[in-house]
């Protein structure tokens, strides 16, 4: 199933081989419209689940990272209130944002917006439902944005990264690993 396919099915029904042609690793050069995107989408999350059950929402990733090279797509980490339980996000937010329960450890919930059974929207976000903590993603974003040589490095590991994973994103992310991990032992 090729992105210009007449013949759609739900995402739901999709073989892993199909989604992995239909959502292929891009990388971008930095786009400064992703800090933007992210300021709405943020607006959005703000007003469907009230302020007042958010305890902090943060653009992480690299498209949080001026001048990296990125996949076009926002990662949000949403905090909520721990009085608030992670399955009443699912129940709030509407359909465009596709929730997916996750077994690792300390991300319980995700949410895709942005993806269709055409292939990717313009605006694709990573929303990952949390519970208020001191998260790598965060010093990782953090130590990238101060020290632009690290940042180099990891645009040149995804440079490479990608010839081999183009249609294996999690073989794309786990290939990231050692690199990121390195990194936010330093940041401890």
């Amino acid at each position: 199933m090729s992105r210009d396919s007449h013949e759609t099915k739900p995402l739901d029904q999709i073989t892993n081989e199909e989604r992995a042609r239909l959502f292929p690793i891009i990388l971008e050069e930095y786009n400064p419209a992703w800090a933007k995107w992210y300021t709405e989408e943020k607006a959005n999350l703000e007003r469907l689940i009230g302020i007042e059950n958010i305890v902090r929402i943060s653009h992480y990733g690299s498209t949080s990272v001026p001048g990296l090279l990125a996949k076009p797509t926002v990662d949000i980490l949403l905090e909520i209130n721990k009085e608030m339980e992670l399955s009443q996000i699912a129940d709030i937010l509407p359909s465009e944002y596709i929730c997916q329960w996750r077994d690792i450890p300390d991300d319980p919930l995700m949410f895709y917006k942005g993806y269709h059974p055409t292939g990717f929207a313009e605006k694709v976000f990573h929303i990952h439902v949390r519970y208020p903590g001191d998260w790598e993603e965060l010093r990782f974003r953090d130590y990238l944005i101060a020290n632009p040589v690290a940042a180099a490095e990891y645009a040149d590991l995804k440079r490479r990264l990608i010839l081999d994973y183009e249609y294996d994103r999690d073989g794309y992310t786990d290939a990231k690993t050692d690199f990121i991990r390195k990194i936010t032992d330093m940041t401890k």
